[in-house]
């Protein structure tokens, strides 16, 4: 059993570590996708390393929900939907939305699963079991205070743009091309890495929406992750495609960075 001070622990923990990823992250390219290489070891089939890396978060966030009794109690419920939202499509429709035999390394899917396991227990236990005492005890009144209502329109606005994004990444080539090419379209058109930007929107949102610690975590390692990858991206675009083809496009935040 983890008590509210663990729990406390148990974040700052998991926020080092973050930050250790988020130095890491710009000296090592994590192996998937354009940056793969056989040093990476054994790989599998794509689709099955996305289903198998992000499904444990959907039955971790699901088994602890229905442990904590909290039932359909507004507004831990409807977080609980928006997260299981997302992990739903990213676990059971993007993979099967992936075109080509690309191959993941086991080593990253194993990455992956460890930290999807420690991130269910961290927001379920965010919203379900260690929230402040009368944190959300308005009930349906805590979702018309205002930073609720900001926070569930950037995770809105965030999802709608990572799925877009997701959307131009798929149609950049024709069936059997597998060329590299730049996406133009959306976001794209300010960003290297629109869909990563998309992500950090939309966690920022659940972040501001829930004013739970552990969500304002799952930011930082969001961010941790994600941008030292999109810089990554950035770089092997320029190489690739040229200063000018890629132009002042930003690598993850809009006119920023």
């Amino acid at each position: 059993m983890m008590y509210r001070d663990d729990f406390l622990l148990f974040l700052c923990v998991m926020s080092a570590v973050a930050l250790v990823v988020f130095v890491a992250l710009y000296f090592v390219k994590a192996g998937y996708g354009m940056f793969r290489t056989s040093a990476w070891g054994v790989s599998v089939n794509n689709k099955l390393g996305w289903v198998l890396m992000e499904a444990p978060v959907f039955f971790v966030m699901l088994w602890l929900w229905m442990c904590s009794g909290a039932g359909f109690t507004m507004p831990q419920f409807l977080f609980f939907l928006l997260f299981q939202l997302h992990y739903l499509q990213r676990s059971f429709v993007f993979p099967f939305l992936m075109s080509g035999e690309s191959r993941m390394p086991v080593a990253i899917m194993l990455m992956g699963i460890v930290f999807n396991v420690l991130n269910g227990m961290m927001q379920a236990g965010g919203i379900f079991y260690f929230a402040p005492a009368g944190m959300y005890a308005d009930g349906m009144a805590y979702l018309l205070k205002p930073h609720a209502l900001i926070g569930l329109a950037l995770f809105v606005v965030g999802m709608g743009i990572n799925l877009h994004s997701d959307h131009v990444i798929r149609h950049l080539r024709l069936p059997g091309d597998t060329k590299h090419y730049l996406p133009q379209k959306g976001f794209y058109r300010y960003v290297t890495s629109a869909n990563y930007f998309g992500e950090l929107v939309e966690w920022t949102g659940f972040a501001v929406l829930t004013a739970s610690l552990a969500a304002w975590v799952f930011v930082w390692w969001t961010f941790a992750n994600l941008v030292p990858r999109a810089n990554a991206i950035h770089r092997r675009y320029r190489e690739e495609f040229g200063n000018e083809a890629v132009g002042r496009r930003k690598r993850i935040i809009p006119f920023i960075y």
